[in-house]
């Protein structure tokens, strides 16, 4: 069976290696990827992965291994390499069918276990806490003063938690300050440390990263250099690789040039904690996650959604469930995208809610629906964004509507759901980030404390005075949807949730070669925070 990148990653990673373009495709096509990762000790490779440096490993596999234990003929890695593909653009998802599962079964359904999952839900009543949602509190008019007070609201907030949670060699200072006595930190023995908004990240030409740092009091510009040998920063290396978004806000410690034209940047600090301890629930029910339904769309699973109503009225672990997150998207819409029409099972857009609402009303009345918009809902566009119009909510039972985000509390457990449209952002300015692996998307969010930091990008935004885009409480639970991929990780302590789609591949992925993983059904236990992923497909 193939092995996952995931698993190959790590690997690299305790073997301390950090792959750099080029090498995943490489090493997932060798017949035995584990095993070169493995040979690094034994060839003393270490630090950044490249093309040159993935040539010793493979070279110090073969020398080790049989000729006898090694499939026939394998492909070698440096024709692996040197094997273009047609289209020289970014790839931006996977050619390939997704690969197998590979689970433990029960009733040909992922095995658990009842001390996982201890407690039926229907010994429990609703217990939802909303702790932000922007429905009813949007007072912007979208004035440039509405836009200041916004990034103000923004700098300060997260400031505030770089003070806390980073560790910041001494107390920042305003940068109009630093520029007017630059020559007081001109060398090692006296750090200069600023907080401020990321302006204009780009590379130079050797690969340093670069950008402007700019606070209410003034901006200078930062460089981050690329080291090599000896004084290699593994740290500063990462950030190297992933880079910044514009409007990140960060914290810079570090020293002028001698003219004081350019800040050389020591230590890059970010306002996410090292580790984040999850509140458990008393009660030992669970919470179930889906997004991007698409009810409405001829592309929409019908068959595979009334399976998983069987399951939900049959199973025993669907008894303990009793919250489903609906992270946006659940109808197609109309007038999205240029030729929708043509691919619309149903035409009218209040008749996509009526659908999904008659839908709903399928599963067992346990189950209590949580409700927000996404980019193909019938609300404002920009985020944050309010929830549904009552006459769209008229139809539904035993659902709380919310607005895109909410930040939000079962049990006493805190999760922030977000439907994820500013992935594709992260995405377009991201090195490290995929459709393939929209989770990193959501680990860049954790470390900027920011669910969409770019403004003027691909994702809409409404400058509200306080900025409801700011992650103020890191989450126990972190769901987003958007992508039609499916992934449940654990990051520094918080659950990170990807949820699945319920629509096929549509014309539009086809042609971008994406392809999407649907009819997964995340739970996660409030108590034990044990997860599951159920395929329906």
């Amino acid at each position: 069976m193939a092995v996952e990148w995931k698993t190959v990653h790590a690997r690299l990673v305790e073997q301390g290696l950090l792959p750099m373009a080029g090498v995943k495709e490489a090493l997932l096509n060798h017949h035995d990827p584990l095993g070169v990762v493995a040979a690094a000790a034994g060839a003393g490779v270490r630090g950044m992965l490249n093309t040159a440096r993935l040539n010793e490993l493979v070279a110090a596999y073969e020398a080790r291994t049989s000729a006898a234990a090694r499939p026939a003929a394998p492909s070698p890695v440096s024709r692996l390499l040197d094997q273009k593909p047609k289209d020289l653009a970014r790839t931006i998802a996977p050619l390939a069918a997704p690969e197998p599962i590979d689970l433990p079964l029960r009733n040909n359904r992922p095995d658990w276990s009842s001390n996982d999952f201890p407690d039926l839900a229907t010994d429990v009543d609703v217990d939802i806490t909303v702790h932000f949602d922007i429905t009813g509190n949007s007072v912007t008019e979208g004035k440039m003063s509405d836009i200041n007070a916004c990034f103000n609201d923004r700098l300060d907030s997260i400031r505030k938690l770089i003070v806390r949670n980073s560790r910041l060699p001494r107390k920042p200072t305003d940068i109009a300050r630093l520029n007017a006595e630059h020559a007081r930190y001109r060398g090692r023995d006296n750090i200069a440390v600023a907080i401020g908004l990321v302006n204009e990240p780009r590379y130079t030409k050797n690969g340093h990263l670069m950008w402007g740092l700019e606070d209410e009091t003034g901006e200078f510009t930062c460089l981050l250099t690329k080291k090599e040998g000896e004084e290699r920063d593994r740290a500063h290396e990462e950030i190297i690789q992933t880079g910044l978004m514009p409007d990140d806000v960060v914290g810079v410690s570090g020293t002028f040039a001698q003219n004081g034209d350019l800040f050389y940047v020591d230590d890059l600090h970010f306002p996410l904690h090292d580790r984040h301890e999850k509140k458990h629930a008393e009660t030992g029910v669970s919470v179930a996650f889906l997004s991007d339904i698409h009810v409405g769309s001829k592309t929409f699973l019908e068959a595979q959604w009334h399976k998983m109503v069987d399951w939900f009225h049959n199973d025993p672990l669907a008894r303990t469930i009793k919250y489903l997150i609906l992270s946006g998207d659940c109808v197609d819409g109309v007038g999205i995208y240029p030729g929708q029409d043509r691919e619309l099972a149903i035409p009218d857009l209040f008749n996509h809610y009526t659908e999904f609402a008659r839908l709903l009303d399928l599963l067992p009345e346990w189950v209590e629906c949580v409700m927000l918009p996404g980019n193909h809902d019938a609300v404002r566009p920009a985020e944050p964004q309010p929830t549904f119009e009552k006459d769209i909510q008229s139809d539904y039972h035993a659902t709380t509507f919310v607005g895109n985000p909410c930040d939000f509390s079962l049990h006493g457990v805190r999760l922030l759901s977000y439907h994820g449209k500013s992935i594709d952002d992260f995405v377009a300015g991201l090195r490290t980030v995929t459709y393939a692996d929209p989770v990193e998307a959501m680990r860049q969010m954790l470390r900027r404390r920011h669910l969409a930091p770019q403004w003027g990008g691909k994702t809409p935004l409404s400058p509200e005075p306080e900025d409801g885009l700011v992650i103020r409480e890191v989450p126990d639970i972190f769901v987003t949807g958007h992508v039609h991929g499916h992934e449940c990780v654990d990051f520094k302590g918080t659950t990170l949730v990807c949820s699945s789609t319920w629509q096929d591949q549509t014309s539009y992925q086809r042609m971008l070669g994406f392809q999407p993983r649907p009819c997964m059904l995340t739970v996660v236990n409030l108590g034990t925070h044990a997860t599951k992923s159920i395929p329906f497909a």
